[in-house]
């Protein structure tokens, strides 16, 4: 790279740190940059109440993107429907406040990420969602660009694999856990090629935004949606008729993030919870089949590099599912298998490859995930300074879930303010 270039990037970071140096909550009058990827209409509709909750403090953040990176049947028309609605709601919300976007705006914004994973190398092709994180990434403006991944990392991890130049611009906060699961790969492309890369992994201190704290009377999960969002609007009425009216909205602690805490500091608190620096060894590798016994840490990576059996060839095709539903992208590199997969509950999981090599199809393995044990979490890694995690000590966890107290601390005062947030949909006499 030439003096120059390094100048110009050594000049951007410069200028993100100072203004993340500046940041505050969103609620406190900083205006963040926000893209949003998001799987919404796919596995889980959760995505759905966190749109509205987004949707709903839009006039205090600038959204630069709205990106359905899905897993199965989501696409970009579900991002379009809640936008529909919203457009419903709109000239109540703009009494309210003038900062709401206009519906055809965030519709400009709304582009079509991957649709499938990119596979063992953990990217691919471009798409329309890539291409728009890189867009945005490179606007002029001194401020960082926060993304906040809802579902796979793909589109991420894309983006970075084409305009790596963007990399010192990004605010990553990753709903971790089950999304990890399902985009292993591209994680596994970003941790190992992107090291510097800003990024809060949140695998289970999300969960504090619908476990725990608070729950008694209207701040129940199924009270607060009947006492506060059924009949405000277009918006609040969709959200109660979701989730058979109960609180999930699993990602909306990414938005809480910023709305009220210091998002330049993970290690301060705030509605998004409080995170701790990554830890090394989070990656385990085998080069056998697994059994019961062998031990991994939850919510790290478990890599499986199998010599190949005599007889098997390139041209043989295998598959490995774990649990009977979860497929791994499969590599036959001439000498071995290679294989990963990401653990996000602290239990035993099982494997099965399937394959047209005899001395393959059928094989089974197993392992036991569990949580960090306290040593390795202190050996805090020099390769990611900027990546942060979920808390592991005790006095943060909410039940299994680590770091969910970090955010269910603060329950009522997220809900209160997201009620009054519904209020708005609603005109004068619903209020």
């Amino acid at each position: 790279m030439k003096r120059s270039s390094l100048a110009c990037l050594l000049a951007v970071w410069l200028v993100a740190e100072a203004a993340d140096a500046a940041d505050g909550g969103a609620l406190d009058g900083f205006r963040h940059r926000v893209l949003v990827s998001t799987d919404i209409g796919g596995t889980d509709p959760d995505d759905f109440q966190s749109m509205v909750h987004l949707l709903l403090y839009a006039d205090v953040v600038d959204l630069e993107g709205l990106v359905s990176s899905p897993f199965g049947p989501g696409r970009k028309q579900h991002i379009l429907e809640v936008l529909d609605l919203y457009e419903r709601d709109f000239p109540h919300l703009r009494n309210q406040s003038g900062g709401y976007p206009e519906p055809a705006a965030l519709r400009r914004i709304t582009k079509q990420g991957a649709v499938e994973s990119h596979g063992a190398a953990g990217y691919g092709r471009p798409t329309e969602g890539s291409r728009w994180i890189i867009e945005s990434a490179r606007r002029k403006d001194a401020r960082p660009l926060h993304v906040l991944v809802w579902g796979g990392i793909d589109d991420l991890a894309q983006a970075l694999h084409d305009g790596p130049d963007i990399l010192p611009k990004l605010r990553v906060y990753f709903i971790g856990g089950p999304n990890k699961m399902w985009s292993v790969d591209a994680y596994h492309y970003i941790e190992q090629h992107h090291r510097k890369l800003w990024m809060i992994e949140a695998n289970s201190t999300y969960r504090g935004w619908f476990v725990g704290g608070n729950q008694t009377g209207e701040w129940g999960n199924a009270a607060f949606v009947s006492s506060h969002l059924g009949g405000r609007g277009a918006l609040g009425s969709y959200f109660a008729a979701l989730l058979g009216g109960r609180i999930k909205m699993g990602d909306s602690p990414s938005v809480g993030y910023l709305l009220r805490g210091t998002p330049g500091d993970p290690a301060q608190p705030g509605w998004g919870g409080r995170f701790v620096r990554m830890w090394d060894g989070r990656r385990t590798v085998f080069d056998r089949l697994t059994t019961e016994a062998d031990k991994v840490e939850a919510f790290g990576t478990v890599e499986f590099a199998i010599p190949l059996p005599e007889g098997m060839r390139r041209e043989h095709t295998t598959k490995v599912v774990f649990d009977g539903r979860i497929p791994a992208a499969v590599v036959n590199d001439g000498r071995r298998l290679r294989f990963r997969f990401s653990p996000r509950d602290a239990k035993v999981w099982t494997y099965v490859l399937e394959s047209d090599c005899a001395g393959l199809n059928g094989k089974t393995g197993k392992f036991t995930a569990e949580p960090a044990r306290e040593e390795r979490t202190r050996r805090i890694s020099t390769a990611h300074p900027n990546w942060w995690i979920d808390d592991p000590s005790p006095e943060a966890a909410e039940g299994i879930h680590p770091g969910a107290k970090s955010v269910n601390r603060w329950r009522e005062e997220f809900l209160r303010d997201f009620a009054g947030r519904a209020r708005r949909c609603a005109g004068p006499e619903r209020r």
